[in-house]
């Protein structure tokens, strides 16, 4: 048998996010979906005891279920993770209130469902609360009944904010468009290189879940960026593995979903996070703790 000089290379610690609840997943999809403070708390700190080195966080009104900018809610839920875990890195999402449901009679018009508003509440438990990371949306897109909307001038005023109150936004791209305007910000000084970039995968009108459109949006993304990938629903996993196999990150959690496998509801957010952990070390790589991503991250 030839004997072969390539030495292979190294391959670096694989991060992986958890995202517990979302705002879009609804409670009578799945008994188990995290609602309250605690509820959200508790599943966070179990994501994090399955593996995830960040947990990606929303809040939603205790009494509806639907997603909350309510500071207090995040001030709670911040609380209860920090009293029993320090060392998880915390994801706050700055996605809700880009919202605009049209009205059918009058399309300028908001309808009922509508969550649009200035782009400094949507950054002010930011601002307050200081995580290490929150997302920052660079999508403008149909979803569901509603547009969501992220004008240039908004997604600027968020990340001025972002970057004041000492937090790395987690850029995040739906479509090619998404990352070509990631790159005009990066050109004029808006966001600072090496940025932290998130590519959403399967959601309806957005980038299609192949390994093509992987590849390609990877291929144009800066060299220096540490990016991850993931799926909707059923491309979770084959995703994950896609992104691990090209370099990147990886994140699955209950609001991207429910199933842990075809047809079979997932127990809770811990055992997306084992099946994911599971896949990794399948195909050779390790999960970074919390510190380790710290560093790769440049947090």
């Amino acid at each position: 048998m030839p004997q072969t000089h390539i030495k292979p290379k190294t391959q670096k610690k694989t991060i992986l996010t958890c995202a517990v609840t979302g705002n879009l997943t609804k409670p009578e999809q799945h008994p188990g979906l995290p609602i309250t403070p605690k509820e959200i708390a508790d599943a966070a700190l179990g994501a994090a005891k399955a593996g995830a080195a960040i947990v990606h966080l929303h809040v939603r009104d205790p009494q509806t279920g639907k997603g909350s900018m309510d500071f207090n809610l995040y001030e709670e839920m911040v609380g209860l993770i920090r009293q029993q875990n320090q060392d998880v890195i915390l994801n706050l999402t700055t996605g809700e209130g880009g919202r605009f449901v049209p009205s059918q009679d009058d399309p300028k018009v908001a309808a009922t469902g509508s969550t649009l508003c200035r782009p400094e509440l949507r950054v002010a438990h930011v601002e307050k609360l200081k995580p290490e990371i929150c997302t920052l949306d660079f999508n403008t897109m149909w979803s569901g009944e509603a547009v969501v909307i992220n004008t240039p001038r908004n997604v600027e005023i968020m990340a001025d904010r972002i970057y004041a109150a000492g937090t790395k936004p987690e850029i995040e791209l739906f479509d090619v468009g998404d990352l070509n305007m990631a790159l005009d910000f990066l050109d004029k000084g808006i966001l600072k290189a090496p940025t932290m970039m998130q590519i959403v995968m399967g959601v309806r009108y957005g980038i299609l879940p192949t390994p093509q459109s992987l590849m390609y949006l990877v291929s144009q993304i800066p060299k220096d960026t540490v990016w991850a990938a993931f799926g909707i629903g059923r491309h979770e996993f084959p995703i994950l593995a896609q992104s691990f196999l090209l370099g990147g990150h990886v994140r699955v959690g209950m609001e991207d979903n429910l199933q842990i496998r075809k047809g079979e509801l997932c127990r809770d957010n811990a055992q997306l996070v084992e099946k994911a952990a599971d896949i990794i070390d399948n195909l050779g790589g390790t999960l970074a703790t919390p510190d380790e991503a710290r560093k790769i991250l440049g947090l």
